[in-house]
Parts: C-alpha cells; structure tokens; sequence
C-alpha cells in the first residue's frame, strides 16, 4: 500500500467525517483510499461519547456514539479500505503532498490526487479565557474530563463548577451528577447557552442544576487542588459586575468554552481561512480554493449533530471521487459566485458556489450570532427572493440549513452575488 508513496484519495482524520468520505468515495467508484489517524482507534471524539442521541438522521434510530461510529467502521472494513492508526500527519503541501509518521510506517510522504481534510475541532484551553488565579489540579476542559470518565475510568472530582453551556459541557454536567458528584452550577457568559435545547432540559432541568447566564468565573482559589471558583454577573461589554461575585467551594472546575477547528494543516496548504468559522473557504463540492484538497466536518465549521457531519463528509468523498476521475473543476473557475451574508447571519458553508457543476439540490449551513424570534430566513439573488421559511426561535448553539436547487438559483450576472439574511 505505501510502496509506490501513491494515493488516489488520503483522508487525514478517522473520526466521523473521515469514515463517512472514504465510504462515499469508495461507493463512486476510487477504489485506492487511505485514512490516516493519529490515535490508536478508529471512531474519534464519538468513542468517548458514551451518550445516547446519535444517529437520528442517519439511521431513523437512537444510538450511543460508539455504536454510531461503530456502524461507519463496520462499512470501511466491508469495503476493504486502508487505513494507518497511530500515525501523525506533519505536513499538507498545496501539491497534495502528505508526509506522516508512525510506528508502523516511519516517516514517509504520499502524494494524492485529492486530500479530504477531515482533522475535525478542539476544545479552547483555559489560557485563552484569561481567569485570574493560581494553576492547581482539578481544572479540565470538559471533553479530556469525558475521555478520563468514559475511556480511561477516572473520577475526576466530587464538587464541580462548569464554565460555559457547550453541549460538551451539558453532557458532563449529567454524566458527573449520574457518577455521585454534585454539579453546583453551570456558568455561562452569553445572555444565551450555547448548546442544544434538548441537552439544557435533559443534562441540567431535570437534575436541578442551574444555568447561570451572563455569568462567568472571575476568580480560582487552591494551589496545589482546586479548592473554590468566584462567579460574577457580566454587563452588555462582557465586563464582572462589582458586588455580584459568589463564592463557591468546589475541587472541579470544568471548561466548556468553545470548539476550535483542527487547522494547522490546512494552512500549510495556503488554503484561504474564514475569519468567522475558522475552517477553509469552500464551495459547494466543499473544494478549498487549492485544487484537489477538501474539507469537510468539524474542521470546516463546528457542527451541531454528528449526522450533519456524516451527510456533509459523504458529499465531500463524492466531490473528490469525481475530482480523481476528471469530472471536478478547479476552485478559481470563474463561474463560481459568492454567498454574503447579513442580518444576524454570522457564516454559512459553503461561501461559493459553482455554478456550471453545482448539483440539482445544495444544502447551505449556517449560524445566527444572537436569539432570535419570529424571524423569516430569506436568501436573494440580487432583488430576487428566491427562498424564505418563518422561524419560531432562532439561536447560535443550532445550527440551520437551506436547500437550494440548480433550477432555482438560475443563471447569474458577472460579479452577481447571493445574499442569506434575517428579516
């Protein structure tokens, strides 16, 4: 496999968004496939997200993430495609040139027709929040305390405080109360949570644990342990408010601050970066404006639902099949428009799209920067309405999605753009 240093297609990243792309790939047609992944499993983050409530999309039925993942390695064993554990990928050149290193392989440098890239997020560390106090033990962001309880079986505390209402953290605040510990509270600094609806009821509401909004972690006392948090209230600027501080003692301090998408990679590639998403600037075959590279799941934009990721990867795997094959045009083909957005609408994926190769139906991803209520999402071609859908409640921890076809979207003008906004 690795002797003639040749791939038709490499995926870098074995979690759900590289497992969904190899078997798309392979299902049109690219029989030469690799899949290299730094950890010693296949499955990524979904190993250690022993919950329930996966797969609703994708397999009309509720899973756990194990058995989600589980269903995905069981096709790419089926369908016979390679795939390197334990192996780093140190570089992505704009070439497609891949060099990896491992145990089994060593260093070595594979050169592909296409790159999915598909490394997914990481969690954003308590250095970047920027909280006063001393470094002591008990401080974890909330997915290595998930990978400590559901993988390596350790109970990392008794009392607990959670900053930030990441589904992430949600999740953990349920799975700490369901080992005996004592949630005290959930501190988030936005005026609104930042995770799924349905995790606020089932992970907090029906255990009494309260959600602080507007709230944040001022102060952290313990030197060698945690010993005690200060929460205080936030103004409008995100500044404490004096006289709001509350004490309390506690030897767990979970950080749900966010996700960051794993792109250290893709820069090497000079693939052009979103300032909003952080992930590549694509178009609708999820192409980067580097021919042959892809991107797709969380190192794209961070998801809300791994069924999303899945559907969004197989379109990834599909779209670099085709590349391999001839049938895909370069990013910079002149045809390609661009999508704007505006009115509350922070990002969407893709940004462009092309049009002469566009599919009959494509699907935009995007999310809102505040709560909204009784909003209608509209997206114009110049003047022209071609779509819009009233919405009840719009909120940035879901994500939201149109469909638009080939047909409606038509023929556009030199320069002509498409709009998504809030009305």
């Amino acid at each position: 496999m690795l002797g003639d240093l040749h791939v038709e297609i490499l995926i870098i990243g074995g979690g759900p968004a590289g497992l969904a792309a190899a078997v798309a790939a392979k299902n049109a047609g690219v029989q030469d496939i690799l899949i290299v992944e730094r950890d010693r499993m296949l499955g990524g983050i979904l190993n250690q997200c022993i919950h329930n409530g996966f797969g609703l999309h994708t397999f009309r039925e509720e899973l756990t993430g194990p058995e989600y993942a589980a269903r995905f390695i069981a096709r790419v064993k089926e369908l016979e495609i390679p795939y390197l554990l334990n192996t780093m990928v140190m570089s992505v050149g704009s070439d497609r040139t891949v060099t990896l290193m491992g145990r089994e392989t060593g260093v070595k440098k594979i050169k592909a027709d296409a790159v999915i890239l598909a490394m997914g997020c990481r969690e954003r560390p308590r250095g970047a929040l920027s909280i006063p106090g001393y470094r002591p033990a008990g401080i974890y962001t909330a997915g290595t305390a998930q990978r400590l309880m559901n993988i390596e079986g350790y109970s990392i505390g008794k009392r607990a405080v959670i900053l930030g209402s990441g589904d992430i953290g949600l999740i953990m605040a349920r799975r700490l109360t369901l080992e005996g510990a004592e949630v005290l509270a959930v501190a988030e600094l936005m005026p609104y949570s930042g995770g799924l609806k349905r995790n606020i009821v089932q992970c907090l509401n029906d255990y009494g644990i309260p959600l602080l909004l507007s709230h944040t972690v001022v102060d952290i006392r313990g030197k060698e342990r945690v010993s005690g948090v200060t929460i205080a209230e936030v103004d409008e600027k995100r500044n404490p408010i004096p006289g709001t501080e509350q004490d309390y003692e506690c030897d767990t301090l979970l950080l749900s601050c966010g996700l960051l998408p794993e792109n250290e990679l893709t820069r090497m590639t000079n693939a052009s970066l979103s300032t909003v998403t952080g992930g590549a600037v694509v178009n609708d075959r999820l192409q980067t404006d580097i021919p042959g590279i892809f991107a797709c799941g969380n190192v794209l934009h961070v998801h809300d639902l791994v069924d999303y990721v899945s559907e969004e990867a197989a379109l990834a795997g599909e779209n670099a099949a085709a590349y391999v094959k001839g049938a895909g045009a370069a990013s910079g083909d002149p045809e390609q428009i661009r999508i704007e957005t505006e009115g509350g609408v922070r990002y969407t994926v893709p940004q462009q799209i092309d049009i002469r190769n566009m599919r009959d139906e494509i699907t935009l991803r995007f999310r809102v920067a505040d709560v909204y209520k009784d909003k209608t999402i509209a997206v114009y071609k110049g003047e022209e309405k071609l779509y819009s859908r009233r919405t009840r409640v719009l909120a940035p921890g879901e994500m939201e999605q149109v469909k638009l076809t080939r047909e409606k979207l038509g023929d556009f003008a030199p320069g002509e753009v498409l709009k998504i906004t809030l009305e």
